[in-house]
Parts: structure tokens; sequence; C-alpha cells
């Protein structure tokens, strides 16, 4: 896999069963590039280590007064130059693609698993901790993954020179191939420190970037109510915890650091006064003790790689445990389903509440709970958080379909919409039946003031179809925003349109337009809106109340409002002590202007009669 592959075809099934076994499985998933990376970083490395032995042998050609041996030694040192260019420019090359590849596989397995779950998953897992794994935790995952091979050439490069110096020289080689593993081993005890002390740091600025996201997402309403000093206060507090946690971590590793310089100078200081007695004594040439001293000098080059791998797993560790528990979230159904990929028409029936949402009608749910509503209209369009019976599209379980053919069949719009940066020409092109166009649904969503406001606010921008949306919408109001959100679900014309409370940031006069363009832009289609305004409940074809999770009345909105007293007490926010005192007054449980209307209403039926 190379950069301009990206993005991969398919990224895979993750093995998400922890942090260490989601590293594991990237590194399994890129072998190619991870032997690519080694052969040349061996060729690097081992060429590296190949110039000690070349400047002994030129030293004791110059010794013995040998012109060949130096010239030789001349042509393999300038060889050596060119193979240590050549695999340290392919070996970053390729380093950095695995790097990238790893990087880009995590954040396809991310956005995957986000289009999975949808709006279930900021339930289950706090946006600012999928943001920091989308991102930072990202970022130090591909380090380790492409950090691997190169640890792996440096490895082989150690054990290969220490094997060469004990055959070259044995008086000193053995000196060296047991200092060595001394110096690459000194440091794991204080690894484990390290990686607690790296895992808190990782926790606190986890915590300080959803307090950010968090503060930033609020922060019209925090300047409301004149919060926003607190909030920032708390953020100031957590990024001193964090900068704390990084510099106590930062201090661990600079001992590391400082242990890796040393124990090498240590293993040099005893290889040098070793290695002159046995020169004063003739065991060993000049030439053999400059190898060896170079050699030794050189190894701390490849040793580094062993504290950068302890460094890449402690930060890396944390990151794929929590990118693991990300993608170990599962659907209530299957994604696949049982069935073939079909979009099925008719009633949408609830089993588990008995709602009933007759075809081309448009149907309004009452429930007094708006938690209870939100899951409600989840389950209406297959994104039920819960196993449990499936939701009916003509007849047809929504949990055995695809999740495509789910989704296309119901459009579910929730009560916070979201709006992502960009035109309005790119929010709106959104996959649709192509029967409704940008205008008719900004029209039926009465977006004529948005319209206004987006030109008003970009400069450029002289059609406000390229008008451009700021991050969310933040540039706009909470009514302007939701109006823009239903546009956008009124284009895409589903079979099935699940609306839950989509006017409820717009004034009444605003509502009562919304509500006149949402019946007669899906007149004939199937919509269902959940709702307790009275402007929309009266033009629903069909009203349904839902009660403890049971459907507990249907008819029309002026019925219920007469004669069922717990749908009176969610549309008019009747208080218990209102429907107390009505019922003193009246002797029952409504008051006199609804009994005055049923008299009236008996008297029109006697003459109709008549």
């Amino acid at each position: 896999m190379q950069i301009q592959d990206l993005p991969y075809k398919d990224p895979g099934v993750p093995d998400a069963r922890s942090g260490p076994r989601f590293l594991w499985w990237l590194g399994r998933n890129q072998l190619g590039g991870q032997f690519k990376a080694l052969a040349w970083g061996l060729l690097h490395f081992t060429s590296v280590a190949g110039l000690p032995f070349c400047v002994g042998f030129a030293i004791q050609a110059v010794v013995d007064r040998s012109g060949s041996r130096l010239a030789l030694a001349g042509v393999v040192m300038m060889v050596c130059g060119f193979t240590i260019a050549l695999g340290d420019t392919f070996l970053h090359r390729a380093a950095v693609t695995n790097w990238i590849t790893a990087a880009a596989r995590v954040q396809q397995l991310l956005a995957r698993k986000t289009a999975q779950l949808g709006s279930a998953l900021t339930r289950r897992v706090a946006a600012g901790e999928v943001v920091a794994v989308s991102t930072g935790d990202v970022e130090k995952i591909g380090w380790f993954v492409e950090a691997i091979s190169r640890f792996t050439a440096a490895a082989l490069t150690v054990v290969l020179v220490c094997v060469g110096l004990v055959v070259y020289q044995p008086a000193l080689g053995i000196v060296v191939a047991i200092g060595v593993p001394v110096l690459a081993l000194a440091v794991l005890p204080l690894l484990p420190r390290a990686t607690r002390r790296a895992d808190l740091q990782r926790e606190k600025a986890g915590r300080a970037t959803e307090l950010a996201s968090d503060t930033v997402a609020g922060l019209r309403v925090l300047r409301g109510i004149g919060g926003e000093d607190l909030f920032l206060d708390r953020y100031r507090r957590a990024s001193q915890e964090v900068r704390h946690a990084a510099v106590r971590s930062a201090r661990m590793w600079a001992l590391i650091s400082g242990i890796q310089v040393l124990l090498p100078g240590l293993l040099m200081i005893a290889v040098v006064w070793h290695g002159v007695g046995l020169a004063r004594e003739g065991r060993i040439t000049v030439g053999e003790l400059v190898t060896v001293y170079s050699a030794v000098m050189l190894l701390a080059y490849p040793l580094r790689h062993f504290e950068e791998i302890a460094m890449a797993y402690s930060f890396s560790r944390p990151s794929a445990k929590r990118a693991a528990g990300v993608l170990s979230l599962e659907r209530a159904t299957d994604t696949e389903g049982s069935r073939e990929a079909a979009v099925p028409t008719g009633d949408l029936y609830d089993p588990a509440t008995g709602l009933l949402a007759p075809t081309g009608c448009l149907t309004a749910v009452v429930c007094g709970d708006p938690d209870a509503a939100g899951r409600l209209a989840e389950r209406l369009g297959g994104h039920a958080a819960e196993e449990g019976t499936s939701v009916l599209l003509g007849g047809v379980p929504l949990d055995e379909l695809p999740l495509d053919s789910a989704r296309t069949a119901v459009l579910v719009q929730d009560k916070d919409p979201v709006l992502l940066s960009g035109t309005l020409r790119e929010l709106l092109d959104v996959p649709s039946s192509g029967q409704v166009t940008a205008v008719e649904a900004l029209n039926a969503a009465q977006c004529g003031d948005v319209l206004d406001a987006l030109v008003q606010g970009s400069l450029d921008a002289e059609d406000p179809m390229d008008a451009r949306i700021t991050e969310r919408g933040r540039s706009l109001s909470g009514g302007q925003r939701q109006r823009l959100a239903l546009a956008r679900s009124l284009i895409t014309d589903p079979k099935v349109l699940v609306l839950d409370e989509p006017t409820s940031a717009v004034d009444s006069h605003t509502e009562a337009r919304v509500a006149d363009g949402i019946r007669s832009l899906r007149a004939g289609s199937t919509t269902v809106v959940f709702t307790s305004s009275p402007l929309l409940l009266d033009l629903a074809d069909r009203v349904v109340l839902v009660h403890d999770g049971e459907v507990a009345a249907v008819g029309l909105h002026h019925d219920l409002v007469r004669k069922e007293p717990r749908y009176r007490a969610v549309v008019t926010r009747e208080t218990d002590e209102e429907a107390d005192e009505r019922t003193a007054l009246t002797g029952r449980p409504q008051d006199r202007k609804t009994a005055l209307s049923e008299v009236l209403d008996e008297l029109e039926e006697i003459e109709e009669t008549a």
C-alpha cells in the first residue's frame, strides 16, 4: 500500500479486544511495508556498522605502510557511505509510508464505526473522546507501527556487530557482547513507571480535550448565562494538570535518555582501558583497537532505537486502548442484515409500543418524556440502542435489512441535528430521490431569512447556495440551524421521514408556516413527527399519544384535547394543581369551555340525525 493508493477500499475488521492486540493487528496488515522498511533499515544500519571495520583496516594499513590495502579501505568506505545514504533515504520513505497508511487505516475504521453507530455513538462515548482518538491518538498509533521495522533492523544490526566483534577480536568482542545487552536492558526497570506517567498524562489530556470541546460547543449558552469565565477557569486548571503530568513524564524519559548516554560511555571507557592494556601486551593491533572502539561508539546509534520503541509503545498503548474501545462498540442489530438489499414500502409499525404510521399520512406522536421520544424515534429508523422487537415497514423488519437499505427507507432527524462546515450547496448535496429540489425544500422549511443571513455573512458570495456555513452552524441562531437541517432532510425525500421536534427553536408564526410546508411537500409520503406543538398536531392526519412506553390514545388533535387528560396535560403543559382545580370547579376532569363544546357537538349530531 502506497500513500497515493489511499483510502483503503476495505480497512478490514480490527482486533479490538485490547490495545496491544489492536497494535499487533495493524502491524500484521502492513507486512509488505514492514518488510520493505526492515530491508532498507538493515542496509542502512549494517553500512553504518561497517564503517568501524573500514577505519580499523585503513589505520592498520597505514601502520603496515600498505598502499593497496589503504586504497581498498577507501573504496569500501565510499561504498558504505553510498549505501548509508541510500538506505537512510528509502528507510525514511518506507517508515513515513507505514506511519501514514497505519494512521489512515485507523481513521477509516473510526469513520466507518461512527457511520454504523450513528447518534448512539455519542451516548456511549463522549464526543471529546472521539475527537481525541481520531486526532492525537491516531498519530501515536502510527508512530509505533512504523517504529517496529526500524527497531527490528537496529536490533538485528546490534546482534550482527556483537557477533562480528567476537569473531574479529574475541578478547574485546566478548566485553562488548556482554556490555551491549546490559545497555539495552538497563532501562527496563524504569519503563513501567514511565508508562504509568505517560498514561496519566494521556488521561488528563483527554479530559482537557473533552472539556474544551464541550466548552466550545456551548459557548453561546455559556455567554448567555455568564458562565464563560467559570468554564475557562476549569479548562485552565485542566490544562495545568496536563502540563504538570507532561513535565513529570518528561523527567522520567529524560532520565532514561541520560542512562542511554551514560552507559555506552562507561562501556567505551571499559573497552579502551582493556584494549590499551591488550595493545601494550601485543595481543591486539592498533587497527583492531580502533575498530572495536569505533564499533562501540557507533553502536549508540542503533541502540537509540531501543529507547524510541519503548517510548512509542508507552505512548501508543493507551491510545490504542482508547481506539479499540471505540471500535469494539457494536450496534444492537447486524449492519449486514439477513435479507437482500431492498427498500420496502408500506405502513410503519412498532410492535413494542403499538405505534402505527399509515403509509402516505402525516402522523404526529406525543410523548411526555423527551428522552423516551428520542429513543422511539431512533427505533423507528432502525437505530435501536438495545436489542428488541424490530420495527416493521410494510411487514419487513428493519433489523433484518442491510443498514444502507434501512437508512434509505427511513430517515430520522434528531432533535439536535448537526450542520457541517462548508457551503450551503455542499450541505444540501445529500443522497436523494431527485423529486424534491433544493428551492422547494428551503421554501418548505421557511429558510428565506436564513439565506439572507448567509449572504450577509459571506461577502464574496452573491448566490446564497455558495455562502459558507461555519462549523456546526454556530454563526446562525438555533431556529435557523433547525430549519436548514429540516431542509436537508426534506430534500432527501425518503419513503418514511421521522422528525423529532423539528420546530422547537422557532417562533409560533414561523412554526405555522413550517408545518404547512412539511404537510404540502410531504403529501402522499409517510411522515412521523414527534412534537407537542398544537400547530403541528392540528395539521396531522393522525395523532398518537405514547404513555409509559405504549400507545395510550389515537385520534385527531381537537378530539384528544377534549377527551384524553394525559394528552391535554402534555400539549397544554397543564400541571397537576391546575387539573385538580378544574376538576373541583366542574366536577369532571375538563374545563367549562370543553364541556360547552361537547354539548354543542351533541346538538349538531341531533340536528343531522333529524
